[in-house]
C-alpha cells in the first residue's frame, strides 16, 4: 500500500518549506501554505524565479497562528504579530490581480535588507476566492496554481538515476518543493495518472501535469542557482505537450480533513497520462 511519506507546506511563497508529521487540510491547501507573498514596491510578486536567495529563508508560523518568524543565514531573524484585518493592498502573480494584507515596515525592512532590495510582505485575506484550473477546479492561497503537489517518490528515483546516467549529480527532493510526497508506488509518474485520491479522512481529485520552471535549479540550501540540472534530463523525457516539462501532479481538495506521515493512499479513479 501507498503511504504518505513526506508532508511540507510554504508558509512564504518562495520560501523554505516546513516538515510536518502531521497538518490540516484545508480547501486551500495544507494550513499556512503559501498564505504570505513577497512583493515589490509596486505590488509584484517575487518568487525564487527572480530571487533564489528566498530559498533559505526559514519562515515559521506560531502554534496558535498569532506570529510569523522569518531567519535566514546572515541576516537573524524577525518575529512579527500576523496582521489578518489591515488594509488591503492590490498585488499581483503572473499577471493576475489579487489583493494581500501588509504585514507591516518591520518585516518589510528585515525582508529589504535580507534580499538586497525593496521589498513588502503581505498575508491572502479572509475574503479570497480565487478559483483554480484544471482537471478538477478548485482554490488556492498564493500558490502558483493548484492547491496541492504530489509527487510520488519513485519518480525521483528515476529522475536521479537517469542524471546519474548522464554524468550529473542526484538531487533532493527539496528541489520540486511537494506538498505531498508518496512512497510505495513502484511505477515513475503514477501521479500522473491518479484521478481520485483518498488520503486519511481527505479526498483529492487530480488537476494537471505540474510544468517545472527555474526554481527547480536552485539549490534550496543555498539559495543560488546551480542548473542546468533538473531541466535538461527532464527535457530528454518528461516533455510536455503544452510546452515546458512535467514532474509530479497538482491537485485540487475535494474533502478537507487532516492528513499525517503514514497514511494510506489509496487511489479511487485512474486515467491516462497526459504527458
Amino acid at each position: 500500500m501507498a503511504q504518505v511519506l513526506e508532508l511540507t507546506y510554504y508558509p512564504v511563497k518562495g520560501c523554505a518549506g516546513t516538515s510536518a508529521s502531521e497538518a490540516g487540510l484545508e480547501p486551500a491547501g495544507l494550513a499556512h501554505d503559501r498564505t504570505f507573498l513577497v512583493v515589490d514596491e509596486e505590488g509584484g510578486f517575487r518568487t525564487q524565479r527572480q530571487e533564489p536567495r528566498l530559498a533559505p529563508i526559514r519562515p515559521t508560523v506560531s502554534a496558535d497562528g498569532e506570529r510569523l518568524t522569518l531567519t535566514a543565514p546572515g541576516s537573524g531573524t524577525v518575529t512579527v504579530d500576523i496582521d489578518t484585518t489591515g488594509a488591503r493592498r492590490d498585488v499581483t502573480m503572473f499577471g493576475d490581480p489579487y489583493r494581500g494584507i501588509d504585514q507591516g515596515d518591520e518585516v518589510a525592512g528585515w525582508l529589504s535588507d535580507a534580499l538586497g532590495a525593496p521589498r513588502r510582505l503581505v498575508r491572502v485575506p479572509p475574503e479570497h476566492d480565487r478559483v483554480t484550473t484544471g482537471r478538477t477546479p478548485g482554490t488556492s492561497a498564493f500558490a502558483d496554481s493548484c492547491a496541492l503537489l504530489v509527487v510520488a517518490r519513485s519518480s525521483l528515483d528515476l529522475l536521479n538515476r537517469t542524471m546519474t546516467e548522464r554524468g550529473a549529480h542526484a538531487l533532493p527532493m527539496d528541489r520540486f518543493r511537494p506538498n505531498i510526497v508518496v512512497d510505495g508506488w513502484p511505477e515513475p509518474h503514477t501521479e500522473d495518472r491518479a484521478r481520485h485520491l483518498t488520503i486519511g479522512d481527505t479526498e483529492l481529485g487530480y488537476a494537471k501535469l505540474a510544468i517545472r520552471c527555474a526554481v527547480t535549479m536552485v539549490d534550496q540550501s543555498s539559495g543560488t542557482r546551480a542548473g542546468p540540472e533538473p531541466l535538461r534530463t527532464l527535457a530528454a523525457y518528461r516533455r510536455a505537450a503544452e510546452g515546458g516539462v512535467a514532474f509530479g501532479a497538482k491537485f485540487a481538495v475535494l474533502r478537507p480533513g487532516k492528513l499525517s506521515v503514514g497514511d494510506d493512499v489509496r487511489v479511487e479513479a485512474w486515467g491516462p497520462s497526459e504527458l
